[in-house]
């Protein structure tokens, strides 16, 4: 044991020089030195501005602005992602619509505005990351600096006496920090020794990831596809535009860039729960498929379900919507049938209680013999009440008891007008109702094998026995997806490895006394202040003092007196004082 000092005589100013390089890189953070403005040039402005743009503050207040105008984004209807509701917006909010569109609210991450917010930030995290990376690719070459010429000045130190050799405390010090993962060199009389170099990786990292994912979302968002597609059973789908019920993509994607494979819808599979509060809950919900990749590809069988997408190279096929298709044969006058096809048909509420249209455009003749076209608005339930229900609306979501509304017309559909028509409704501008004997709207309810006769020996309309399912699927193309996932896990990873590990310096001096005896100094100093420094300054105190110990029992110094404990200081026991001030 050793005592310790009363008082210190006041810092010189090279011994605060000695401070602060010591101190120094611990950080690759950029100096906060006040900005030299220029006085003239534009060479001199746009060192500032690059400085400025450059710097920590801008770089985040730029972050806040991306963030902040990702809100309306998600708040607003977004053209690229849903035409109608846009229109919709436009139509019940006129005057607002006006300032949305001026301030490209409507496409807010195609908008100049968030763009120039986007590369600005871009740039200033490579102007950011460049230089700390090659000043953290210097210290990792250097070595630990050397120690302050007075140890006892640090926040964290401790002291001690023995009579081993100075040579042989460098020696048990320079292996102990070894072992303990701290880079260690000899300098001088001292062992300087440094940890924590993966904090400023975790620093680094963090950053880059930050721009891997800016690549990432920029690069999706460009390059990206999104189409959906209604298949019913027994028919298939061809990976191009024009097989696709809607499509859109971003500004740079083209028709070459889809992924080219196909499909077949074998069979949908739903079953629901019976009873009890989840009465009509899915429990079974996939679609058996047969697909190939490639214009050549071998067929493969596959089972697609919800949350659980076909893969095919950078496209996913998702399931996302289902409902029934029921087979209408239409025959005309003669009994020629002019219409057999499989009828898709849009759920209105969880028990598929669905709508559509029944359009007969070709083939069809009147009893005189004149075309015509004929349109049957449909309503299907798969699970009928019965008449005492009240209701023509489905009770169950499965097939338990299926029955078909139709109502029909004749006359013109419009579908040569050239203006896009829905498959799912009919327009009724230049149509004529069927009446019935009571001069009423001719409609009729059928169950799977019944035919429906038109007036006036117009033909007839059969619903099918079999009734067939349809799926909806939505494929997606995501380029950037597998970089912004690794773009966020390595945020998240360098995060925390910044916020966790504590990079620090150690330092141990052992010089030989005027009066023959080794004095031991040991101090730590840290990025920051924290707990942890002390604590381990103390431990690998207690162990290098134990080592010198068993070579050569520490010796009490002249002057120690045998009962002062205010003076007297453990090896293992670190004392923390202000690095501004001298211990007391």
């Amino acid at each position: 044991m050793s005592k310790t000092t009363a008082s210190d005589p006041a810092p010189t100013a090279a011994e605060d020089r000695e401070l602060g390089d010591a101190g120094s890189q611990l950080s690759t953070a950029p100096t906060e030195d006040a900005p030299n403005l220029p006085s003239l040039g534009v060479i001199g402005w746009a060192r500032w501005f690059w400085r400025q743009l450059t710097s920590m503050r801008v770089a985040l207040l730029l972050l806040l602005l991306l963030s902040l105008g990702a809100i309306p984004g998600s708040l607003i209807p977004q053209t690229g992602t849903d035409e109608t509701k846009v229109a919709d917006f436009r139509k019940a909010h006129p005057t607002l619509g006006d300032v949305y569109d001026k301030l490209g609210l409507f496409h807010v991450y195609s908008s100049v505005w968030f763009s120039a917010v986007y590369i600005l930030l871009f740039i200033s995290l490579i102007g950011c990351i460049v230089p700390r990376t090659w000043q953290f690719v210097g210290q990792l070459r250097g070595r630990p600096p050397r120690a302050p010429r007075r140890l006892n000045r640090l926040p964290a130190h401790t002291t001690w006496r023995t009579t081993a050799e100075p040579e042989q405390v460098h020696g048990a010090a320079l292996a102990l920090l070894q072992k303990r993962r701290f880079r260690a060199h000899l300098a001088g009389d001292a062992v300087a020794a440094e940890k924590g170099y993966l904090r400023e990786l975790g620093n680094l990292v963090f950053h880059i990831a930050l721009i891997v994912l800016l690549v990432a979302f920029a690069w999706g968002q460009l390059y990206k596809s999104e189409g959906n597609k209604l298949v019913v059973e027994g028919d298939g789908f061809s990976n191009t535009l024009t097989q696709y019920d809607d499509f859109k993509s971003g500004s740079l994607f083209t028709s070459d860039d889809l992924v080219p494979f196909s499909f077949n819808l074998k069979k949908f599979t739903g079953t629901y729960e019976r009873t009890g509060p989840n009465k009509g809950t899915p429990r079974t919900y996939q679609a058996a498929l047969d697909y190939s990749t490639g214009p050549y590809g071998k067929d493969e069988k596959t089972t697609v379900k919800v949350n659980h997408p076909l893969e095919i190279g950078d496209a996913k096929v998702y399931l996302v919507s289902h409902g029934y298709a029921p087979v209408i044969t239409v025959r005309d006058a003669k009994g020629k049938v002019v219409y057999d096809d499989a009828v898709p048909l849009l759920p209105l509420d969880a028990n598929v209680t669905s709508s559509g249209a029944v359009k007969v455009l070709d083939g069809y003749r009147d009893p005189e013999g004149k075309k015509e076209q004929l349109g049957f608005n449909a309503f299907f339930v798969p699970t009928f009440g019965g008449a005492a229900s009240g209701t023509m609306l489905s009770q169950f979501p499965a097939l338990d008891s299926p029955v078909l509304a139709l109502s029909a017309y004749h006359g013109d559909l419009g579908a040569d007008s050239g203006i896009p028509q829905s498959v799912y409704q009919m327009d009724k501008t230049n149509m004529k109702e069927f009446k019935d004997s009571k001069g009423k709207l001719f409609k009729k309810l059928l169950r799977p094998g019944e035919t429906m006769k038109l007036p006036n020996g117009a033909g007839s309309v059969t619903f099918g026995k079999d009734v067939k399912e349809w799926a909806g699927f939505q494929v997606v193309q995501e380029p950037g997806g597998g970089w912004a996932l690794a773009g966020a896990l390595a945020a998240i990873g360098g995060l925390a490895a910044s916020l966790f590990i504590q990079r620090r310096r150690v330092w141990v001096r052992a010089v030989r006394g005027a009066d023959g005896v080794t004095v031991v100094e040991m101090a730590g100093l840290g990025r920051s202040e924290s707990a942890k420094v002390p604590e381990e300054l103390g431990d690998l105190a207690g162990i290098l003092y134990d080592e010198t110990y068993d070579e050569t029992p520490a010796a009490p110094g002249p002057d120690d007196p045998a009962d002062s404990p205010d003076t007297d200081q453990e090896p293992g026991t670190a004392t923390p004082v202000p690095a501004e001030g001298a211990e007391k």
